[in-house]
């Protein structure tokens, strides 16, 4: 059957997902309009294909045991000179992110597989780009905030095209997470 490319991550929403992925490419980063706004969960992951099925009931069970929460993300971080990456911090709902990304990467899972680098939920919006490109996306997006209420995961497959397409949706397993009082959802960014 052969392999294909897998990857897990909770998607930013609208109108959040499509504005910072226009931003991202707004940098120059030739990947953005091939990779849907997320937070990964379980990074780009080759597999057998023949995997897909418990793949997907594995995660099934996953969400099953999740909880909805809220995800509210500020500001901006970067892991240079590590790793040439800029990002949206996650500055509430990381501890969920962690305990989702541990579940679905669990070693008795059909997907366990050890991590390049330590954990840590963020939402990229630069990569491998030149250093003035990765300087400018830190400060223009410094500002920036986006909250809603996280309430599943999705499973992808990056095409030979290189593009990102999602196979199938993963709802927690429980009751929504009610909005806060007087809050309104909404992203923004200051004007420059």
């Amino acid at each position: 059957m052969g392999t294909v490319t897998i990857g897990v991550s909770i998607a930013v929403p609208e109108p959040h997902g499509s504005l910072l992925q226009e931003r991202r490419a707004g940098f120059g980063d030739a990947a953005a309009h091939g990779i849907p706004t997320h937070v990964t969960l379980l990074p780009p992951t080759e597999v057998d294909s023949s995997l897909l099925p418990a793949i997907e009931a594995h995660l099934v069970e996953v969400a099953a045991a999740g909880r909805p929460f809220p995800m509210r993300l500020s500001g901006t971080g970067t892991f240079r000179p590590l790793s040439p990456v800029v990002f949206v911090q996650v500055v509430e709902g990381a501890e969920a992110c962690t305990w989702l990304q541990k579940q679905v990467r669990d070693a008795s899972g059909p997907v366990a597989r050890e991590l390049q680098f330590p954990y840590h939920p963020h939402v990229t919006v630069a990569h491998g780009i030149d250093e003035e490109s990765m300087d400018r996306a830190f400060e223009e997006l410094a500002d920036y905030r986006a909250e809603w209420p996280c309430t599943g995961f999705a499973l992808y497959e990056q095409g030979a095209d290189g593009v990102w397409r999602k196979l199938r949706d993963f709802t927690f397993g429980g009751p929504v997470v009610p909005p806060q009082a007087g809050h309104v959802e909404r992203g923004s960014i200051p004007a420059t």
